[in-house]
């Protein structure tokens, strides 16, 4: 799998979402799968942005129609929007969680797990919290 793309479109997004969920596809194939409906050549134009920006990459070719498959994984991807979005707040994840709450967006019980996680992730590595 390659790097995480630099930036995505929600549409691209969105497209690459269903490769991840169906696995190896046609562009046909993605078309049937979105929810909304959406031009066959549009979904085409996505799928060769992906391509070119290194999300998703072709893997064989039955008679005319190619077939593509994510080069990134899901985690890779949620961890570079994770840290574009941390470099928004100076690399400061006390300033993104603290607007985050502030803003209502983020609940006390969305806290209390990520509290939960961070526990885990620290017992898992053996580091201690700052």
């Amino acid at each position: 799998m390659s790097e995480t793309p630099t930036r995505l479109s929600r549409a691209e997004a969105e497209v690459l979402r269903k490769f991840w969920d169906l696995g190896p596809a046609s562009v046909r194939e993605i078309v049937d799968a979105l929810e909304t409906p959406v031009a066959y050549t549009t979904v085409q134009t996505l799928v060769y942005r992906l391509e070119a920006k290194g999300a998703v990459e072709r893997v064989k070719k039955i008679g005319n129609a190619h077939i593509f498959a994510a080069a990134i994984t899901s985690e890779a991807f949620r961890g570079g929007i994770a840290k574009q979005l941390l470099s928004l707040f100076a690399g400061s994840p006390k300033l993104l969680v603290s607007s985050l709450l502030e803003q209502g967006d983020l609940s006390l019980e969305d806290l209390e797990a990520i509290r939960r996680t961070a526990s885990a992730v620290e017992r898992k590595s053996g580091r201690r919290r700052r």
